[in-house]
């Protein structure tokens, strides 16, 4: 673990976050950060290159399309292994209890706890060990996010490569890798979700 890993879930955290005007003033600090690391600016570009050359009502709209209107590319962790299943509250609270156990205060600003955006900023500013964790017991999902924006051709695809290739393993090399990654099963208490829809995906050990 290493401020490496700290600079690159603090720029992933910001650049998957709606991009208000407080975001768009920080690309130049972002690229600064990211270049201090051979290399980690370029998993960024895309992104960087997107607010800096877009107005910012175009760029907002387009995120609120891509990521709040719909759930292809769902920013919150555990909705891609529980959906909409009774078990999801239980996980939320495995969440808040993580972040109380770091003994900051942790403010969700309204958010679910296990928004994307959140744990990589825990992990980046609070706890880079117990956020990591995290992140590495939903790597499922990360990766089906991944594959959700590769398959739109969405530059964000990139980070969130970037955040995958800092945990342990390789990235599968489909949906189908990920399923058998996490020891895919039929998930129990679905609530109008198909019992095989790859959002259940479960995770060992959650």
């Amino acid at each position: 673990m290493s401020r490496h890993e700290q600079v690159v879930y603090m720029a992933a955290a910001w650049c998957l976050s709606y991009p208000d005007e407080e975001l768009l003033a920080k690309t130049p600090l972002i690229r600064a950060a990211l270049t201090e690391y051979p290399g980690a600016v370029e998993d960024f570009e895309g992104v960087l290159d997107l607010l800096e050359s877009s107005e910012p009502m175009e760029i907002q709209t387009h995120y609120v399309r891509e990521f709040d209107l719909g759930r292809r590319h769902a920013l919150h962790l555990s909705y891609w292994t529980d959906g909409d299943t009774r078990r999801r509250g239980e996980v939320l609270g495995n969440f808040k209890k993580a972040y109380r156990q770091s003994e900051v205060l942790v403010d969700t600003h309204g958010e679910l706890p296990d928004y994307l955006p959140m744990v990589l900023e825990y992990a980046a500013r609070v706890d880079l060990a117990g956020g990591r964790d995290l992140l590495i017991r939903y790597r499922a999902s990360l990766e089906m996010l991944r594959f959700g924006l590769l398959r739109d051709e969405l530059p964000h695809a990139r980070i969130l490569q970037a955040i995958c290739d800092t945990l342990p393993g390789k990235s599968p090399a489909d949906e189908q890798a990920v399923m058998r990654m996490a020891g895919y099963g039929p998930p129990t208490e679905a609530v109008g979700l198909d019992p095989y829809d790859p959002r259940l995906l479960p995770v060992k050990g959650v």
